[in-house]
């Protein structure tokens, strides 16, 4: 199996072509001079990115290539969109736009169903979560759960949300005979969260599954603000060591997530 291989709608990365960042720009000035060829070579040669995205929804949805299509159309839309003088890789402006879609969609759209063994797991929860209670007197810590069913935080939260219905925005929630009261109107504004929850557990569960020095040294670095120099002689290691280490979980961090 060759390395990073992602096998998913029947299309594996790994027979895919990856433009350079050379290709990318004379493909970019190309279409935006009008040449539409340009355009689908751009789509064509940016699949992978769709399909690394959509990996960590793999088993886990069922209508996978309804939601291929879906990150299609981010993909069409940074690339419709993106503008050389961003100063920034493809990549990093298509990658928000693409999970945009993807996520929108499973919001939005009632048909999604959710994978046989994700509610499975939600069942298991939720008996487990009543023994607990009965036994405790009380609702028990999301730790234990996760402990006595050998899930992590996110999986847990992935499973529990599965059972949830979801309602229209537009759903009335209050009507006195005067204005009518709407879901939306009584929902918090969260756009200017950086991060969503399922977000967060995702980076926390990658961030576990680390190696033990790449961990200690993301967390360090990034949690507790200190410098590689710092870290180097804590560690009794190079400064250069120090930095490959941290280069490499992140890059460990961006593939489980992505």
């Amino acid at each position: 199996m060759a390395r990073h291989k992602v096998d998913i709608c029947g299309i594996s990365t790994s027979s895919l072509t990856v433009l350079s960042n050379e290709e990318m720009e004379k493909l970019f000035k190309e279409y935006q001079n009008g040449h539409i060829e340009a355009k689908e070579k751009l789509v064509s040669g940016n699949l992978k990115l769709v399909l690394s995205i959509l990996k960590k929804y793999n088993n886990r949805i069922d209508n996978m290539d309804d939601l291929f299509q879906i990150g299609c159309i981010g993909l069409i839309k940074a690339i419709d969109n993106f503008d050389l003088k961003h100063g920034v890789k493809f990549s990093t402006y298509a990658v928000p736009m693409i999970l945009g879609e993807v996520k929108r969609y499973l919001r939005d759209n009632n048909s999604v169903r959710i994978a046989r063994s994700i509610k499975d797991t939600a069942y298991r929860i939720a008996k487990e979560k009543e023994r607990l209670a009965a036994l405790l007197g009380k609702e028990p810590p999301i730790r234990m759960l996760c402990e006595n069913l050998g899930l992590t935080e996110y999986e847990l939260f992935l499973a529990e949300n599965s059972l949830k219905e979801s309602i229209s925005m537009s759903e009335p929630i209050y009507n006195d005979g005067g204005d009518v009261i709407y879901l939306a109107d009584q929902l918090e504004d969260k756009t200017n969260s950086l991060y969503s929850l399922e977000e967060r557990l995702s980076v926390k569960d990658a961030l576990n599954k680390l190696k033990a020095k790449e961990r200690y040294i993301i967390q360090s670095r990034y949690l507790y603000g200190k410098t590689q120099m710092e870290l180097s002689e804590e560690l009794g290691i190079s400064q250069a060591q120090i930095s490959r280490l941290e280069k490499s979980g992140l890059d460990n961090i961006k593939r489980m997530i992505l």
